[in-house]
């Protein structure tokens, strides 16, 4: 193992599952291992910290920002964006109340649907992530500069192939 690799997780896994089996086949177990280790890092050194100097927790961040980017008049219902952002329905309504408090969102009736609601970025709340997103985007251009643009396309293309694949599963 190289000097490199005592940092990388999933190449010491690795190492030490191919001694115990030499003829396993492991490139899955690295590369997927090596892509949670990065995920989390990600989230956990970069981006949870950004969303934190605006007062918010990466969830938050998600919802603000599926509001705002689904055009004006910033408003969804709460199933869609349970769908969009992938949380459960009691987790979209505790972060929902949460953003509430704040005063980020309001819900008022939806009039296409006597029971339902509709969930909107209040001015505060779309002041906050038009300030975010520039930021956000930032950060994650300083994370990807180590490729070129050619290597973030491939990683893209191949991650999304990956994607559906387990999706598909």
């Amino acid at each position: 193992m190289t000097e490199d690799d005592e940092s990388d997780r999933a190449a010491r896994a690795v190492a030490q599952w191919r001694r115990e089996f030499p003829d396993w086949d492991l490139r899955p177990m690295e590369a997927l291992g090596r892509l949670s280790e990065t995920a989390a890092v990600i989230e956990r050194e970069h981006l949870a910290p950004l969303f934190a100097a605006f007062g918010l927790q990466p969830g938050e961040f998600d919802v603000l920002a599926s509001l705002r980017r689904a055009g004006a008049p910033y408003e969804m219902t709460p199933t869609q964006l349970f769908e969009i952002t992938m949380l459960s329905s009691g987790g979209m309504t505790a972060r929902l109340d949460r953003l509430e408090r704040m005063g980020f969102v309001a819900r008022r009736p939806n009039p296409d649907d006597r029971r339902g609601v509709l969930v909107g970025l209040t001015p505060s709340g779309r002041d906050l992530i038009e300030r975010a997103v520039p930021d956000h985007l930032a950060n994650q251009t300083s994370l990807t500069t180590g490729l070129t643009a050619e290597e973030l396309a491939s990683l893209s293309a191949l991650l999304k192939k990956l994607l559906r694949h387990a999706q598909a599963k």
